[in-house]
């Protein structure tokens, strides 16, 4: 039971910002590095208005709409320019992006870790689980945001706009689609997932200006598992890191060097989830779930 609590917290800690990358992988067709530090901005963000006494929930909601708008400045200023010129360009320039947000965060806010200001409560104990109440909430606003971006996506005609775009851009013109006006909202859109997963983040423990870093690896591996472009492949790439990371730190290892415990240390994990991401790519290419249409 704590090993399935453990990986479905890792899960959530990953899946809004795979899903926000994923979304604008299927339109822009190139890998975004510097969602992971737009979720850094929302958190920061947030906790800095939460200081000026702007209540909790405003606070987390303003800031996934700033960083949504920040992230439509950046595609506008910076990456639709790059992409003109090559994919891999604008790869390197997400990237350079990343870095030069990660210098601002520590000159602004410094290298300690900070959190939302949020009243501390005993854990709760549950099926022997120990929960504290900050991630039962997290972890319900996240699958609430998780059901209300499947609501968009497949109840609602700018859903289907978005679906049409990112399955066949050309085809989705002729038919009347504004690609232009889809893709600025699927960018605004990532911007807030990403902002939201990282004030979900805050919420349950502290954030520093190494999170963004610390979360790339597993963000991409789990879009990439999950079929890069796939929203919702996103979400099962999440589960599957989640689990391989919880499990290589949870296993005793001592049987192998001849002590009655053994684990490994949290740092291992990533390599955990590389290794997994490896051997399934080589009898699934495309992620465990492809998005791409072969035939209109």
């Amino acid at each position: 039971m704590q090993f399935l609590f453990d990986t479905l917290f890792r899960a959530v800690d990953l899946a809004l910002i795979a899903i926000a990358l994923s979304a604008v992988y299927s339109l822009i067709r190139f890998p975004n590095v510097a969602l992971v530090q737009y979720a850094v901005v929302g958190a920061f963000a947030g906790m800095a208005m939460q200081e000026q006494g702007v209540p909790l929930i405003l606070a987390i909601v303003i800031s996934a709409l700033l960083v949504g708008l920040l992230a439509q400045v950046f595609n506008r200023v910076l990456f639709e320019r790059l992409l003109r010129l090559d994919p891999a360009i604008a790869l390197i320039g997400s990237l350079a992006l990343s870095m030069l947000l990660s210098a601002i965060f520590l000159l602004g806010f410094g290298s300690a870790a900070q959190r939302f200001s949020v009243p501390v409560a005993p854990a709760i104990r549950l099926l022997g689980l120990r929960i504290t109440e900050m991630q039962m909430i997290s972890g319900g606003l996240t699958v609430l945001i998780l059901f209300g971006f499947a609501l968009l996506l497949f109840r609602t005609s700018l859903g289907r706009d978005m679906r049409a775009v990112s399955n066949n851009a050309v085809l989705s013109a002729a038919t009347g689609v504004n690609n232009g006006k889809v893709t600025s909202f699927v960018v605004f859109l990532s911007g807030v997932l990403a902002a939201l997963g990282g004030s979900m983040l805050a919420l349950r423990g502290s954030v520093s200006i190494d999170m963004g870093t610390n979360m790339l690896l597993s963000v991409f591996a789990a879009a990439i598992l999950g079929g890069l472009g796939n929203s919702f492949g996103a979400v099962v790439g999440a589960v599957i890191i989640a689990a391989a990371e919880t499990l290589v730190t949870n296993v005793n290892f001592g049987f192998l060097v001849d002590e009655d415990f053994y684990f490994l240390p949290a740092s291992y994990a990533p390599a955990a989830s590389f290794a997994l991401l490896i051997a399934i790519l080589l009898f699934r290419p495309k992620g465990i779930l492809v998005s791409e249409v072969t035939r209109v």
